[in-house]
């Protein structure tokens, strides 16, 4: 494979498993423990992610317990919550803080789907952008024949990435929607 086909491959892996992540983080009809563990808290002197310091378990579809491994740092994780704006407050038992999920409204669904939307936007975006970088490297190659082929190959795989990008935006969109 030419070399400038592996790097659009590496990009592209790379931007879809960022594309997950950040659908990952988006808030659907149920309690997801990927919604909250990548917030930081200000933990021990420095910042670290909710899930360093604590365990986080789903109960049911609406709510979420967070049990810090140190109960220190319950006030923290509390603030920290908080401040992440997730759209629920945090109830602070003493022990565990418990996040209540309430039923997404229309219109919060809605808002949801069009954030979908802005993130397979954003990933296409950067597979054009990783398309051109590819095309400027292929475009140094100076056997014509190989040229063309290498070309019709990365558009071959621009297609099947953005491809990709339209099924994860639409697999979420029918997630955010299912009530």
């Amino acid at each position: 494979m030419h070399p400038a086909l592996e790097l659009f491959e590496l990009n592209t892996k790379k931007n879809l498993d960022h594309l997950h992540a950040e659908f990952a983080k988006l808030q659907t009809g149920r309690a997801n423990a990927s919604l909250i563990e990548h917030i930081t808290v200000e933990a021990y002197g420095q910042r670290m992610e909710l899930k360093a310091v604590a365990s986080i378990s789903v109960q049911d579809a609406r709510s979420i317990v967070i049990q810090p491994w140190d109960k220190s740092v319950l006030g923290d994780i509390e603030k920290s919550l908080q401040a992440a704006n997730i759209g629920v407050n945090p109830v602070n038992d003493g022990i565990a803080i418990r996040l209540n999920f309430p039923p997404m409204t229309e219109e919060r669904r809605k808002q949801i789907t069009k954030v979908v939307g802005q993130l397979a936007e954003a990933a296409k975006i950067k597979i054009r952008q990783d398309r051109q970088t590819a095309n400027d490297l292929a475009k140094e190659i100076a056997e014509e024949d190989e040229k063309e082929r290498v070309q019709k190959e990365l558009q071959h795989h621009v297609d099947e990435a953005n491809r990709k990008v339209e099924e994860m935006a639409s697999q979420k969109e029918k997630e955010v929607m299912t009530v």
